[in-house]
């Protein structure tokens, strides 16, 4: 009797320890995915205020590679992350690019379904391929959109130049497949070949015309430049949206409606002022994420 009281006690207590541990560490959890570029650090950061306003204890996993954050997305070392549609669809599910935006949205969020990810919530930010030129020059020429670019090229050969990284001046889904589409080409000598990070900034000494850009690139509002108009919607939509482990979502179904709130606010425009606030002006991407939730409304100050 006395040996059965004794181990009544311990199960007794191993309950209780079990019930205290819970409340230090239990209620909802999450862990949050991110990339190692600014604009996934500052996704990453507003996704962790929003949940954290919400009551969920977040864990941040950060500064990860693309394929390396994915692959815990799919082990389900993370649970959730922001991700790009188009990434999803030629990276890592090996398909054609596609020019409609939500076609490529339900293509990758049908795919993944098999894996048991979720996608929700796509955004208006489009971290895609662009073509960029200085502002001035471009009104000075009549160019807005790359139609009116090759026009140009095609009435005035040999007198643009081009600054282009080796990749997008080689893959066909760069420059070549730009130039295919749109009929017009750069010279073999009006390509200045360099690092993607010196093409913009060469585009901003003036030593060339025209530069690959991305559309959310800080640097477009530092150097006063603007993106030409894809017209003819070659670039694939590199939309940002939600993608979430399926059984953390069954869990946890209202983080629909706390990133809806992000993703309904967000576009591209936005998104490239926010990162020059950190990349430019140095600020933090903590301050800087939370700021913007207090201006827009969505956290308390």
């Amino acid at each position: 009797m006395k040996r059965n009281s004794k181990w009544i006690g311990i199960l007794i207590l191993t309950l209780m320890l079990s019930a205290c541990s819970n409340v230090g560490i239990g209620g909802k959890q999450i862990s949050v995915g991110g990339k190692n570029f600014t604009e996934q650090y500052l996704l990453s950061e507003m996704t962790a205020f929003l949940l954290k306003e919400e009551g969920f204890k977040v864990k941040q996993m950060n500064n990860l590679g693309s394929t390396v954050v994915r692959k815990a997305l799919e082990n389900e070392q993370v649970d959730m992350m922001w991700e790009y549609t188009g990434t999803a669809l030629i990276t890592y599910m090996g398909q054609e690019p596609m020019s409609d935006p939500e076609k490529t949205f339900q293509k990758v969020k049908k795919l993944d379904a098999k894996r048991d990810i979720h996608w929700m919530n796509m955004s208006n930010v489009n971290n895609t391929y662009a073509l960029a030129m200085n502002q001035d020059q471009a009104k000075k020429l009549g160019i807005e959109s790359i139609s009116d670019l090759a026009e140009y090229v095609n009435n005035n050969p040999g007198e643009l130049t081009m600054a282009s990284d080796a990749e997008f001046a080689n893959r066909p889904d760069g420059l070549p497949g730009v130039e295919e589409l749109y009929g017009f080409k750069f010279g073999s000598g009006q390509i200045k070949q360099m690092d993607l990070g010196l093409t913009q900034r060469a585009l901003n000494n003036r030593q060339v015309d025209v530069s690959v850009a991305f559309e959310t690139d800080a640097t477009i509002v530092d150097y006063d430049l603007v993106t030409l108009k894809d017209d003819k919607k070659f670039f694939p939509p590199y939309r940002a949206a939600v993608s979430i482990n399926k059984n953390v979502y069954e869990k946890y179904p209202e983080i629909k409606d706390i990133t809806a709130k992000l993703a309904d606010k967000l576009n591209s425009d936005i998104m490239r002022e926010l990162n020059y606030k950190v990349d430019i002006e140095g600020n933090s991407v903590s301050v800087v994420a939370h700021d913007w939730l207090v201006e827009n409304g969505l956290i308390e100050e």
